[in-house]
C-alpha cells in the first residue's frame, strides 16, 4: 500500500512513520509513506499558504493553489482522497476495513482555520473525523487513521490471526491479559490460564469479553447481542453468553429422547384378538 500524506509539517508525519510498526512495514517494503509538504508547491513569493479568510473572522485559511498543485503531484484524482476533517463521518471499523483495501491512499492534512472550501468542492474528498474535539491540525488524526488502517494490510503485523481476534474485530472487547511471574504482590494469575487446557482457556477468554464488553461498552454490547443468533457459537458459548447476558433464549434446548417403540410379534397380535 502506498500513502501520501499532504501536511505544512512533514517532520510530524515523519517521526512516527518511521517508527514502531510503521517504520517496520516500510523497512520490509510492505508499505510506503511519504509526506508531501504542501509548501512546497505555493508560488507565493514569501512562501505563504494561507490567507486571511474572506468576509473576515479569526485565523488563517489555507490557500486553494498549492494544496491543488501538491494533490495533482500525488495523482490524487485516480486515487482515493481523504480530507481529516470534523465535519466528516466518525472513524470507525467499518471505515478503517474499507480504507484498507484500496493500493493507493492520499492524507490532505488542513491546518490553521481550514482550507479553502473550493479545494473540497473540486476534489469531492472523503471526510473523516476521529472525534469530536479540536486540534490544531490534521496530521495528528491522519496518523491515527493510518495506524488503524495499516494493521488491517496482509504482512504488515507479525501475527495475522492475531488482528481478528481484537476488540472491535469481533464485536467484543479483549479479555484480560497477564504473564510472568505468576504472583506479583500478592495477585495472582487466573489459574485456567496456566492449566494448558486450551479449550477451557478460550471459554474464559469468551466469558471475559462478554463481561467486559457488557459493564464498558454497553453500544458494543447491544450489537453483539443483536448479531449473536448469526453466529456460529458452540453450545458450550452459549451457555456462558445466557450466563453473561442473562437471556435464556440464548441457552441450547436439550433433546428429549423420543421413546422406543416396543417391538410387538404377529403372536401377540394374535393372542389379542
Amino acid at each position: 500500500m502506498h500513502i501520501d500524506i499532504l501536511t505544512l509539517f512533514p517532520e510530524m508525519i515523519e517521526a512516527a512513520a518511521g517508527s514502531s510498526m510503521l517504520g517496520r512495514a516500510q523497512r520490509g517494503g510492505v508499505l510506503e509513506i511519504n509526506a508531501v509538504n504542501i509548501r512546497d508547491f505555493t508560488v507565493d513569493k514569501h512562501n505563504k499558504t494561507d490567507e486571511a479568510p474572506f468576509g473576515g473572522g479569526a485565523g488563517m485559511v489555507m490557500t486553494a493553489q498549492p494544496v491543488f498543485d501538491a494533490l495533482r503531484s500525488v495523482h490524487a484524482e485516480d486515487s482515493r482522497l481523504i480530507y481529516m476533517s470534523p465535519k466528516g463521518r466518525i472513524l470507525d471499523q467499518d471505515i478503517v476495513s474499507s480504507l484498507s483495501k484500496d493500493e493507493h491512499l492520499v492524507f490532505l492534512c488542513g491546518h490553521y482555520e481550514g482550507i479553502d472550501q473550493r479545494i473540497i468542492d473540486f476534489w469531492k474528498p472523503d471526510e473523516i473525523s476521529i472525534g469530536d474535539y479540536i486540534l490544531t491540525g490534521g496530521e495528528l488524526a491522519a496518523l491515527v487513521v493510518i495506524d488503524a488502517v495499516s494493521r488491517m494490510v496482509p504482512g504488515v503485523l507479525g501475527n495475522e490471526s492475531s488482528v481478528m481476534g481484537e476488540s472491535v474485530y469481533s464485536g467484543l472487547l479483549e479479555y484480560p491479559q497477564y504473564t510472568r511471574p505468576r504472583i506479583y504482590e500478592g495477585m495472582e494469575v487466573p489459574e485456567v490460564l496456566l492449566s494448558g487446557d486450551h479449550s477451557r482457556v478460550g471459554l474464559w477468554q469468551y466469558r471475559r469479553s462478554l463481561e467486559e464488553t457488557r459493564d464498558r461498552r454497553p453500544d458494543m454490547w447491544q450489537a453483539y447481542l443483536n448479531k449473536a443468533e448469526r453466529l456460529e457459537l458452540s453450545k458450550k458459548e452459549l451457555e456462558i453468553l445466557a450466563d453473561v447476558s442473562g437471556n435464556e433464549s440464548f441457552r441450547p434446548r436439550k433433546r428429549r429422547k423420543k421413546k422406543k417403540k416396543a417391538d410387538v410379534s404377529s403372536a401377540d397380535i394374535e393372542g389379542k384378538q
